[in-house]
């Protein structure tokens, strides 16, 4: 009897752990939440077993990564995939299709290590399939509601604050703005898909129908939002979130000074401090044409008076002044211009407290 199991639902939804047998290359390119790459074959040999089969067909390539894969690399990748089992025993293993590299993993397992375990039927590419779909139908069939405001209103506190939201900029380890990038890099298009996708699907699951999104534009820095879902939210209800030029300036000196720096410490240790102030600088270069020469030059150099004074006394005080400045004379009127294109979609506005309220009680609509 084969031991395939084909209940990707039950595999998102338990946090099956997941052995994934392709090659690196592939598992580069996209992969799901906490997934271990344990390949059966490197790229290299990958790639030699595949002009194989292109020129002298399967069985020649067959033939080929018996070979490649034997004696003590054999052995030592048994010893690998037999760890993962005897770890994880409520885990499955796939390859690309289900097909061929799969099966020699888990036959493999069985003959050497004495171990049955499961294969993904349809492997990555079928899973793959389930989750893009888990996105298109909860597009189509949930309720929507965007959540906007200007730039340091804190939207993303906002949501997380919400059981029933979906932190795109989380998924994308970006906070969605020309100063948005982390010092953690982003995830490739394909896995910021699959995390979507799989908090969208575990929220269902406990009976969420209705989903608080903020409003993004069609990138998230380098990950794209799927098309459908892109396309709902140009004509879904929103609510504005308010909050003073104070509180929006101290939050972004908090998130994009304070705790970015931080983050660059905490990832590349001394040099943390050179790296985010070139991130900082090259942050406020990447709008210079849409701030004009003039207003660049002078947010520049409040910008790089603020950095050498942090780096000497660690005061973050005179970050304001750039924050505030592009605050004032670049995000807030393109804000506006924006607010009052989507004026008719805006059902609420109020501070944090009273949109949370709002959007803890508001009925669905047509519900």
């Amino acid at each position: 009897m084969s031991n395939d199991i084909t209940d990707y639902r039950d595999i998102f939804l338990n946090d099956r752990p997941m052995m994934d047998t392709r090659a690196p290359v592939e598992f580069i390119k996209g992969a799901f939440p906490g997934v271990i790459n344990l390949p059966l074959m490197t790229d290299s040999e990958r790639q030699r077993v595949g002009t194989c089969y292109k020129q002298q067909g399967q069985q020649a390539a067959i033939v080929l990564g018996h070979q490649l894969v034997s004696g003590e690399i054999k052995a030592e990748r048994i010893r690998a995939w037999a760890e993962f089992a005897k770890t994880h025993p409520d885990g499955v293993l796939y390859c690309f299709r289900g097909g061929l590299r799969s099966q020699i993993v888990q036959q493999w397992l069985k003959d050497e290590a004495g171990i049955d375990y499961p294969r993904v039927g349809g492997g990555y590419k079928a899973m793959r399939t389930f989750l893009l779909d888990t996105v298109e139908q909860a597009v189509a069939q949930c309720d929507l509601v965007l959540l906007g405001g200007m730039t340091g209103t804190g939207k993303t506190e906002a949501l997380g604050q919400l059981s029933n939201s979906l932190d795109l900029e989380g998924y994308a380890n970006h906070r969605g703005s020309s100063f948005g990038k982390r010092a953690t890099g982003q995830p490739s298009n394909i896995d910021f898909e699959n995390r979507l996708a799989v908090d969208v699907l575990k929220k269902r699951a406990s009976g969420i129908e209705q989903f608080v999104l903020e409003d993004e534009s069609r990138a998230v820095g380098s990950c794209a939002l799927p098309l459908p879902l892109y396309q709902r939210m140009q004509q879904v209800p929103m609510v504005w979130l308010e909050d003073s030029l104070e509180h929006r300036v101290e939050r972004i000196l908090q998130d994009y000074v304070i705790d970015l720096c931080a983050e660059f410490v905490a990832v590349h240790g001394d040099e943390g401090f050179s790296l985010f102030s070139e991130r900082l600088l090259a942050s406020l270069d990447n709008i210079h044409k849409r701030l004009g020469g003039d207003r660049h030059r002078r947010l520049m150099n409040i910008l790089e008076t603020a950095l050498a004074e942090q780096a000497n006394s660690g005061a973050v005080d005179l970050h304001r002044g750039w924050i505030e400045g592009l605050l004032r004379e670049y995000y807030d009127p393109m804000y506006v211009f924006q607010r009052e294109k989507k004026g008719l979609r805006i059902e609420f506005s109020g501070e944090q407290a009273a949109v949370l309220e709002y959007l803890r009680e508001r009925v669905p609509r047509g519900g």
